[in-house]
């Protein structure tokens, strides 16, 4: 295949799934983003900015009180897939909408191939990449394009209970992926469960076939190659196929859902593996201040140190007229110390897109994780090693949602999750083909 071309990414996308997701026909991909630069206004502009973080207008007052040329008003709206996505797409079908929207990182392609967005490569954004966390960065490219600015990322830890498998099992956790098998079984002969999973949740798959080294969506010439049986693919789906055999882990819920918060909190469940974002959650297990701690992610010899669970993007929308100070605005927000405090503190994102600037209520011991320095300690190597050759597809909630029912088939042993690896990728690629993509499955 040829080099990526923008315009092969965007062709076809009109069938696409967000269009139909917004109950109307997407704006052309022909004719958005096609004409020349707009240039900075001469006077004063008011940007408006739709997403689910919460007080996000105290992060833009920040911003605001900085200089009187940019005022920056939010909106809050539900989430992308309670209806937010519907009601940004609508406005922008109709010529209207907000100048910014919230995206999640897995779903920036698809609001690009169904020409929504502005790429921001044409407006310089390339040249501020190395204020950004490389793993952040990556995650809203498509071919040579930049659809949106990473607000904030996932990478992927291990979160347990210290007390009960270190000093009362004797146990350590897992440094290898053959290390955490072992460990399970060894946590089950105690009468207790090293995890729980969502039988249902697809993004636990990616996760880990992205730490394992897999690419599974790669655009190339006019089209994408989509590869779900590479080697790195195939070794996931058997160790979690020997794992779901050895009945050593529960799959009834996820660790976050209700009864799996009780069972963590009588110390019957004693990990979750997810995105930094979950320590917010594991201070809500009952009775775990200062029993719990934080350890990276199990690794292959050859993987990397971490897959990405979850972030956002905030993105430019193909009506915007100001395209060009809603990206000033935004690398100030997702770069800037102060703009990275303040989504913190009153809009609690998950680990910050910056480059060298984690937040400063991040830095240091925490009093609840056992007083480790987590965050610089695990959470930033997590973040530094990640798998930068990553692509999410153009169809990204319509993959999660296909992984997810072939999970729930390998949890109750229809199937085996190697073979809902290619039966996905028969399946997405099809569907792809059904959008007007150009789509092939890998050789």
């Amino acid at each position: 295949m040829r080099a990526v071309t923008r315009r092969g990414l965007l062709a076809g996308s009109a069938a696409g799934m967000i269009g139909a997701a917004a109950g109307c026909a997407p704006p052309d991909p022909g004719t958005v983003n096609q004409d020349p630069t707009i240039p900075p206004a001469d006077g004063p502009v008011t940007l408006t900015y739709w997403a689910w973080l919460k007080d996000l207008q105290k992060v833009a007052d920040v911003f605001n009180a900085t200089q009187d040329r940019i005022r920056v008003e939010a909106t809050w709206i539900q989430g992308g897939g309670s209806g937010g996505y519907a009601k940004i797409l609508s406005a922008v079908a109709s010529g209207g909408g907000p100048d910014i929207a919230q995206v999640e990182l897995r779903n920036v392609p698809e609001f690009a191939l169904a020409g929504a967005l502005v790429d921001l490569s044409r407006y310089g954004f390339a040249d501020s990449e190395d204020l950004f966390d490389p793993g952040a960065f990556s995650q809203v490219k498509v071919g040579d394009s930049l659809y949106g600015v990473p607000q904030d990322t996932g990478p992927v830890a291990l979160f347990y209970n210290r007390d009960v498998l270190v000093d009362e099992l004797g146990l350590e956790p897992p440094a290898t992926w053959e290390d955490y098998r072992d460990l399970a079984r060894e946590v089950a002969d105690a009468g207790k469960m090293l995890t729980v999973l969502d039988p249902t949740d697809g993004s636990h798959p990616i996760a880990w076939a992205m730490q394992s080294g897999a690419v599974w969506f790669r655009p190339e010439g006019d089209g994408w190659i989509v590869d779900m049986t590479d080697d790195a693919s195939v070794r996931v789906g058997e160790f979690w196929d020997q794992m779901l055999k050895d009945r050593t882990l529960g799959t009834n819920f996820g660790v976050f859902a209700t009864p799996g918060m009780a069972a963590a909190g009588d110390d019957k469940v004693l990990s979750a593996m997810t995105g930094s974002w979950g320590d917010a959650l594991v201070e809500s297990i009952p009775g775990a201040s200062g029993r719990w701690a934080v350890a990276p992610m199990p690794t292959w010899k050859d993987g990397y140190a971490s897959g990405a669970h979850g972030g956002s993007a905030a993105a430019v929308l193909s009506t915007s007229q100001h395209p060009a100070e809603a990206l000033e605005f935004l690398t100030w927000m997702c770069t800037d110390p102060a703009g990275i405090d303040a989504m913190i503190e009153y809009s609690g994102i998950g680990w910050s897109p910056a480059a060298d600037y984690i937040g400063e209520v991040r830095e240091g011991p925490s009093e609840f994780f056992s007083g480790q320095s987590y965050n610089e300690d695990v959470i930033r190597p997590m973040a530094a090693g990640q798998n930068l050759d990553w692509t999410w597809a153009p169809l990204m909630q319509r993959a999660s949602a296909i992984l997810g029912d072939g999970f729930a088939a390998a949890v109750n042993g229809s199937t085996s999750l190697v073979d809902v690896f290619a039966d996905t990728q028969r399946e997405i690629v099809e569907i792809m083909r059904t959008m007007g993509l150009d789509a092939e499955e890998a050789r």
